[in-house]
């Protein structure tokens, strides 16, 4: 599979930043997913053209590697990778969103207080595929419900918030404010401090249907102005108007089934789309059918300044996805979890340069 041809070669010193980033935790990253692609079980190459078969002996010397300082760090990458800037077919720069791993408090049992369940996936949620979807089905659809011998749309967020899933046992835990919930369901994943235990969940599944995010919903009903629009913003709105929580957050029919996830480490995020653990500020998600994981993307956003820095320059690496990511020069970049990463991650919306790391073996092979 050739390279696209959306990727243009350039020098480690043409990129904007390079020299002064600190890229020792980039590169632990980048070991993990090494170890997760190696060891267990190989990436699957995106579109884009970045073999993941390519990553082979970058990988192997990062698994045999102490810890790097950022020197040695950047030495490392400069050695197994060529950088590429990638460039839209409509000549635009990319663009980058945040996101990061909730905290709530939560009850393993339902009280007056604790009255929102996060669910685990049902039992009637299959899978759909080219041989069972049913013609009558939206074909967007990855997910339905099976019904008598046949396959029907899943129940959606409405239906499934009135009751649709009531006495199944299906409740991992339950927390008190219903737009926490919905929060949790945006970033597919949670820190829920229980009464004797932290609980770690993170994606399983979803009803299937698309998303609709609020933040829209609420600019084209001319609630919020659409510059004005962040998780806060969001958050406050639903402060001041409590009793249209249900009005707005039904509009979005796609709903979110978790499992719980081991918590190994409480200073890494939650084990994502790549199978490992992410890194606040050096796990970005990206559009998987494009991009494989594991790959180094250097983001240099000018206007960027959430995360204590502006510019924002800094080398990522591909370990997750989400429905939104969409395109080969966007992202979503990890936060970290809790409040704290929240603020931050809710307000990163600005454009950005990416560059791909290629592998230099598959870099050189190109004509």
């Amino acid at each position: 599979m050739p390279l696209s041809s959306l990727f243009r070669p350039v020098e480690f010193a043409d990129i904007p930043g390079w020299d002064s980033d600190r890229t020792a935790p980039a590169f632990e990253a980048f070991r993990r997913s090494a170890g997760h692609a190696a060891l267990v079980k190989p990436y699957r190459t995106g579109s884009l053209g970045i073999e993941a078969s390519a990553f082979a002996a970058a990988y192997e010397a990062a698994i045999g590697c102490e810890a790097l300082d950022d020197a040695a760090s950047t030495a490392f990458f400069e050695r197994w990778f060529v950088p590429h800037l990638i460039r839209p077919e409509n000549g635009s720069r990319g663009f980058v969103t945040g996101f990061y791993e909730p905290e709530a408090v939560a009850s393993p049992t339902r009280t007056e207080q604790f009255r929102y369940p996060i669910y685990s996936r049902p039992a009637d949620l299959v899978d759909l595929d080219e041989h069972n979807r049913s013609p009558e089905l939206d074909p967007y659809l990855a997910f339905g419900r099976s019904m008598e011998g046949r396959i029907v749309e899943y129940h959606d967020r409405k239906a499934i918030e009135e009751g649709a899933l009531a006495g199944q046992g299906l409740e991992i835990a339950w927390l008190e404010d219903p737009v926490d919930v919905f929060f949790i369901h945006v970033q597919g994943a949670a820190r829920l401090n229980m009464p004797s235990s932290v609980k770690r969940i993170t994606y399983a599944a979803k009803s299937g249907q698309r998303f609709t995010g609020p933040g829209g919903v609420l600019a084209d009903m001319g609630e919020l102005r659409r510059e004005d629009v962040t998780m806060q913003s969001i958050r406050q709105w639903f402060r001041d108007h409590a009793d249209r929580i249900d009005e707005i957050l039904w509009r979005n029919r796609s709903f979110i089934f978790f499992r719980e996830a081991e918590v190994t480490d409480p200073r890494l995020g939650p084990v994502a789309a790549a199978k490992v653990p992410l890194t606040a500020g050096r796990s970005i998600a990206v559009d998987r059918l494009l991009h494989t994981f594991g790959t180094p993307l250097f983001i240099h956003a000018p206007a960027l300044a959430a995360f204590g820095e502006a510019p924002f320059r800094r080398l990522m690496i591909a370990q997750d996805t989400g429905s939104a990511i969409v395109g080969p020069a966007r992202g979503d970049l990890f936060a970290g979890s809790g409040d704290a990463a929240g603020e931050i991650a809710g307000v990163v919306r600005s454009e950005a340069d990416f560059y791909v790391f290629v592998p230099r073996a598959l870099a050189s092979a190109e004509p």
